[in-house]
C-alpha cells in the first residue's frame, strides 16, 4: 500500500470524477475506482437513448481510464436500494404535495453509504468524490463542508445530509478548482473527449427531465386518480380546473391552462381535497419557514439563536440573510426580507461564511 492510503474514489465516467481519480493517483493514493449503477432508463419509462452516469458508456469510459491509469475498477449495482429509497420517496413526496429533493437523499442514504460499506471490504481509509467542495477538521474536532472556489459549480448545497462519521473519510479533491481548471487538466491528459463532455443538470433518473410522465409512469393510475381538481384563490373563488396537484410546483406560472389578465402563480398545493391555489407573485412571499430533518454540519447544536446566517431555499439562489433558531426537532429561519417560493420539500441550507452549518426540508 502506498505511503498516503488507499482510496476508493466514485467514478461516473464524467470529466469531474474521472480527474479527480487521477489527482489523487498522481499524489501518490492507492486509488480504486467506483462506479455505481444506480437507475436505468428502461425501468424509468424513457424513451430516448440512455444518457448520463449510469449509462453504459459512462461506466466503460470510467472503467478504461482506470485500466490507462493503472489502478482498479468496479462495478457497484445499487439499483434495488436506490429505488426502494430515492425513487419511492420522490413519488410518495409529490403525492404528498411537496417538491422533493431526491440529490440530497441519493448523497446522504445511499451513495456515501454505498461507497462506505465497499471501502470497509477493501480496506480503504477514504472515499473521495467529484463534487466542488472543500471540507476540512476544526479544532473542535468537527468535520466542515465549505464552498468549492468555484461559485457556479459550488455543490456544497447538496452535502448537508452528510454525516460526521462519513465526513471524516470523504475527500474533495476538486474543492479549490474551477470548472474550466479541471477541464484543461483533462486535455492535459490527452483525454479530448472527456474534456468535452457536456455537464447535465437533470435529476438522473427522470427521462428527458418530464417529472410528470415519470409520475404517470410509476403509479400506473395517477392521472385518474387526481384529474379535475380545482384553481382556487386565496379567497376560496374557484377559476377553473387542473390536471391534478402532483403536477403543479410552488412558483410555476406557465402551463397553468387558465388565462388570466396578470400573471398568476401557485402558492399552496392542498393533495387532501387535490386543489391548487393560485396567486399574485406578491402571494409567494414569505418572511419565516421552517425546516425539518436538521442536520448539523459545523457546530454540534445551535441552542440560541443565530443571526447573519446565509440561508439558500434553492440550489442555485443566491441566498438571504436571515436568523436561525432551534425549535425541538426543527429549524425556524427568519428572513432579513422576504424570499419568494419557499416549496415544502426542497432543502433550506445553511452558510456561516463559506461554511456550511446544516441544512434541512422546508416545511
Amino acid at each position: 500500500m502506498s505511503k498516503k492510503g488507499r482510496i476508493l474514489v466514485a467514478m461516473s465516467g464524467g470529466v469531474d470524477s474521472s480527474v479527480a481519480a487521477v489527482m489523487l493517483h498522481e499524489e501518490g493514493y492507492e486509488v480504486i475506482g467506483l462506479t455505481m449503477k444506480t437507475w436505468d432508463y428502461e425501468t424509468s419509462g424513457g424513451s430516448s437513448k440512455e444518457t448520463g452516469c449510469c449509462s453504459l458508456d459512462s461506466i466503460n469510459d470510467a472503467r478504461t481510464l482506470a485500466v490507462n491509469y493503472g489502478f482498479p475498477h468496479y462495478i457497484l449495482d445499487i439499483r434495488s436500494e436506490f429505488g426502494d429509497f430515492v425513487i419511492d420517496n420522490f413519488v410518495d413526496e409529490y403525492l404528498a404535495g411537496r417538491t422533493p429533493n431526491p440529490c440530497v437523499l441519493c448523497n446522504t442514504h445511499i451513495k456515501w453509504e454505498a461507497l462506505l460499506k465497499r471501502a470497509n471490504k477493501l480496506d480503504c481509509e477514504f472515499i473521495a468524490t467529484g463534487h466542488y467542495a472543500n471540507t476540512r477538521k476544526q479544532e473542535n474536532n468537527r468535520y466542515v463542508i465549505s464552498k468549492g472556489k468555484d461559485e457556479n459549480k459550488d455543490q456544497s448545497y447538496v452535502l448537508w445530509g452528510v454525516s460526521q462519521e462519513n465526513l471524516a473519510r470523504t475527500k474533495f479533491p476538486l474543492g479549490s478548482f474551477s470548472k474550466p481548471e479541471i477541464r484543461q487538466m483533462a486535455l492535459d491528459m490527452g483525454q479530448e473527449e472527456l474534456a468535452k463532455k457536456s455537464e447535465s443538470y437533470e435529476i438522473c433518473f427522470v427521462p428527458e427531465n418530464d417529472y410528470r410522465s415519470f409520475l404517470k409512469h410509476k403509479v400506473g393510475d395517477l392521472e385518474e386518480r387526481v384529474a379535475g381538481g380545482n384553481f382556487v384563490l386565496n379567497n376560496g373563488m374557484i377559476v377553473g380546473q387542473h390536471k391534478g396537484y402532483p403536477f403543479y410546483t410552488i412558483g410555476q406560472r406557465k402551463g397553468l391552462g387558465v388565462a388570466f389578465g396578470e400573471p398568476m402563480y401557485v402558492t399552496k398545493i392542498m393533495p387532501e381535497s387535490n386543489t391548487v391555489m393560485l396567486g399574485k407573485a406578491d402571494e409567494l412571499e414569505r418572511k419565516e419557514a421552517m425546516v425539518r430533518n436538521v442536520n448539523l454540519i459545523k457546530y454540534a447544536s445551535i441552542t440560541e439563536p443565530m443571526d447573519d446566517v446565509i440561508t439558500k431555499i434553492r440550489y442555485k439562489d443566491a441566498g438571504m440573510l436571515s436568523t436561525i433558531v432551534q425549535e425541538k426537532e426543527n429549524m425556524r429561519v427568519v428572513f432579513d426580507h422576504n424570499v419568494s417560493a419557499i416549496a415544502p420539500g426542497q432543502s433550506a441550507v445553511f452558510y456561516e461564511g463559506n461554511d456550511l452549518l446544516g441544512g434541512g426540508f422546508l416545511v
